[in-house]
């Protein structure tokens, strides 16, 4: 067994790692960037899901994913989010999990409790689309971590991210929630961010 899941840290940090790997994939699918080849309808959580299969997408996700579980154990991920650009690499959607991992919880974790409530979000992205926009077919995606405090220099995991060159909206951007949950020892939410109306066309780098 793996020593992460020796603590009720290392446990949630795993359950809410293989949740995300297999929520980008559905986020992913939901948006149509690629042919409905490129997946597998599988179950989890006892929700059917859309898997990736193609290799060179379901390994960016997965290497995204699992790369965020030594930082989510710690509760120094504050927010994973799937961004989606047009061909100027200006965001035109966002899919934001904002997530807080309790740091002093040290009771013993009921995985078919925590899975119980992640199930509910897959169940909701599998009925987002009419909240969505349409995408380009120009346009690329990519998964960003933002950290509440940097991991420490020289953390040979740290050093497999890399700084995100993402521009930023002018105007706080309009949010649309899609499920949120509040137990311990995990707080989430979800929602999507859309550039406001009124949003300048060249937005900062």
């Amino acid at each position: 067994m793996d020593r992460r899941s020796r603590t009720p840290q290392g446990q949630i940090a795993q359950v809410v790692m293989e949740f995300l790997e297999v929520a980008v994939s559905c986020i992913v699918f939901l948006k149509g960037f690629y042919p409905p080849r490129a997946f597998e309808r599988r179950r989890y959580m006892n929700v059917v899901v859309q898997k990736a299969v193609h290799p060179e997408l379901a390994s960016y996700i997965h290497s995204t994913t699992t790369g965020l579980l030594p930082f989510i154990q710690k509760g120094l991920v504050e927010r994973v989010v799937v961004i989606f650009y047009d061909k100027e690499h200006v965001p035109i959607e966002k899919f934001v999990f904002k997530l807080l991992v309790n740091q002093s919880y040290g009771s013993k974790l009921e995985e078919a409790d925590l899975e119980f409530v992640l199930r509910a979000f897959l169940i909701k992205l599998t009925v987002a689309e009419p909240v969505t926009k349409s995408l380009p077919s120009d346009g690329s995606w990519e998964v960003t971590a933002y950290f509440r405090s940097l991991p420490g220099y020289g953390d040979r995991e740290a050093q497999l991210w890399i700084p995100t060159d993402t521009k930023l909206w002018m105007q706080a951007p309009h949010i649309t929630p899609i499920k949120s949950v509040s137990c311990d020892p995990l707080k989430m939410q979800l929602y999507l961010e859309h550039p406001s109306p009124t949003e300048p066309k060249n937005p900062a780098a």
